[in-house]
């Protein structure tokens, strides 16, 4: 986000770090919207109230709550390259007591993980299956106890990229046999109790562990050279993480204007990585740890101003201390329905176990990654509740960036010729982001409701490390979407998608242009009965040819079409 990296985003699912361990980033790929009540998206600096990987933003997931009579419900889907998709669902509550799961199941036989528009032929299939309970009881004297567990097992087959041995390039390949399964358990409880009427608690344990077993296959077909051999650089690997995380977190009011959080948190992430082709250690065993205190001080007067001030101290095992603060402010008008607000905070990102030490590439001496960050933005809402419009501006500066540097007076590990992960990185994002959200018209003549909502980002990014103030990779100046919600009687209702994203560079040289692109996409659905739905899904209206990344594939024209069943149960 805002020209953050994927590593420098914290992701949580009910409270759970989910953020791969080794490097840093999570694989949304195996995660559906299936049972999830919310996803919140946190732009900027978090790491005052987060800690590390929060130094780009947060996106936090909230898995569903049972909140009215018991609910069952079940669909299936079929659609392009063969998709079957299917799943259950069971949420309700009785009494003091809620409770929500579901199970799904998704298998395709996709399309070409290498652009097929590049010559690729083979498909690369995928096969997923998820599952999700969340339960909550409600505690004497305003208590609240929950648990949620959420699995995920996700195969997918891949393609990569061949040595040229007349250009010394690698190319495009597909490759035969070469496949991944991610399997991922997330665990997380909470306990929240008031100890008076102005001071309460929460307490939060999770933990999230992923199995990434990875086979290179052993055939492959450059896409430039037109020839056919075994693969160049085979590799068969399991990687294993956990992270675990404790928050006691306390509110305190004082006053009517004034309130309090503070609380302490403990943070620690372990990794093992194996070469199943030649059953060695590539390491053991490895764990970053962290314990941190933080407090943060909350204002509000007659409702109008806003104000927070905050401040947070993160001790490492690995490298030490971080400090971090975070200061807001807002005000609303609201005669007008005005609202401005600002703030200014600084981040950090911790060094990952593959960064601190993976052999030949890893570094123990790393500090973290730095940052500072302004926001200021201005929203304004239209008479007569028909929306509103808003403007932000953003600037943010990182320093201390992580990156493998040619230095072969410093990387003399083996195997490392002369490359290894330095703290050399300064990079900067500034932009506008521009969002307008519009209700066009009510209960009319085939109008029930006509929405519009329009999103637009401007970000320029640069890395300034060696002075070539070059755009940073894979970021576009411009981004937009839009989303046209239609309704024109009660039990029917249409979205018309639309993406565009601009040109992007695959390095820090800005070489290797990926060119902007537009994708439309159509929904809807119909309420055939009270408790039968028909929806139908189509994807790239117009055939766009696009790469979101450089030579991997995108869908081409798709449709997908279900019946989904809801039933409450009476009991």
């Amino acid at each position: 986000m805002r020209g953050g990296t994927p590593q420098q985003t914290l992701v949580l699912i009910d409270g759970a770090i989910v953020n791969s361990a080794t490097d840093g980033s999570y694989d949304f790929a195996n995660l559906t919207s299936d049972n999830i009540e919310r996803i919140e998206i946190l732009r900027g600096s978090q790491s005052m109230l987060w800690g590390s990987d929060a130094m780009g933003g947060v996106i936090n997931i909230t898995t569903k709550r049972g909140r009215e009579k018991p609910n069952i419900s079940g669909f299936v889907e079929y659609g392009s390259f063969n998709t079957i998709r299917e799943g259950g669902s069971l949420s309700g509550k009785k009494g003091p007591i809620d409770f929500s799961g579901s199970i799904t199941r998704l298998d395709t036989a996709g399309f070409s993980a290498i652009n097929y528009r590049r010559g690729a032929a083979e498909r690369d299939g995928y096969h997923n299956w998820q599952g999700s309970v969340r339960l909550g009881a409600d505690l004497p004297k305003d208590g609240r106890l929950e648990f949620s567990f959420r699995w995920l097992d996700g195969i997918v087959n891949f393609d990569g990229f061949g040595f040229n041995s007349t250009t010394f390039a690698s190319d495009p390949a597909d490759v035969f046999g070469a496949r991944s399964r991610n399997t991922q358990y997330v665990f997380a409880g909470n306990y929240a109790q008031p100890i008076t009427a102005w001071w309460s608690q929460k307490l939060t344990l999770s933990r999230a562990t992923e199995n990434l077993a990875s086979d290179g296959g052993t055939v492959e077909r450059n896409l430039v050279t037109g020839t056919t051999g075994l693969i160049g650089f085979p590799f068969r690997s399991q990687i294993e993480t956990t992270s675990n995380r404790l928050e006691w977190q306390h509110n305190i009011q004082i006053g009517k204007p004034l309130s309090v959080t503070a609380g302490y948190q403990f943070r620690e992430q372990r990794g093992d990585n194996r070469d199943l082709l030649t059953n060695t250690t590539v390491f053991e065993n490895r764990s970053v740890s962290s314990h941190a205190g933080f407090g943060e001080a909350q204002l509000n007067l007659w409702d109008r101003v806003f104000g927070t001030a905050g401040i947070r101290q993160d001790e490492y095992n690995a490298f030490g201390s971080a400090t971090t603060y975070r200061v807001t402010g807002g005000y609303l008008h609201r005669e007008t329905g005005t609202k401005l607000r600002g703030s200014y905070a600084t981040g950090f990102r911790a060094p990952t176990i593959n960064e601190l030490f993976f052999p030949g590439f890893g570094n123990p001496n790393l500090k973290p990654e730095k940052s500072q960050a302004l926001d200021v933005a201005i929203e304004q809402a239209l008479p007569n509740d028909r929306g509103s419009i808003s403007v932000g501006y953003f600037w943010t500066r990182y320093r201390n960036l992580i990156l493998s540097v040619f230095d072969p007076a410093e990387c003399t590990a083996p195997g490392s010729f002369g490359f290894c992960a330095q703290n050399v990185g300064l990079a900067k994002a500034e932009g506008v982001e521009v969002s307008t959200k519009l209700k066009l018209y009510r209960d009319g003549p085939w109008i029930k409701s006509l929405d519009l909502h329009i999103q637009y980002t401007y970000a320029a990014t640069r890395d300034i490390s060696s002075g070539s103030d070059s755009r940073l990779p894979k970021w576009p100046l411009h981004q937009i979407s839009t989303v046209l919600s239609y309704q024109p009687i009660e039990s029917l209702r249409a979205n018309l998608e639309g993406r565009y994203v601009g040109e992007r560079f695959g390095n820090v040289g800005n070489g290797n242009p990926t060119p902007s692109f537009v994708v439309w996409n159509l929904s809807a659905s119909y309420d055939v009965t009270k408790y039968m739905q028909a929806y139908l899904r189509l994807d790239n209206i117009f055939n766009e040819k696009y790469e979101e990344t450089l030579f991997f594939g995108t869908p081409i024209r798709s449709i997908f079409g279900g019946v989904r069943i809801n039933y409450d149960l009476p009991i």
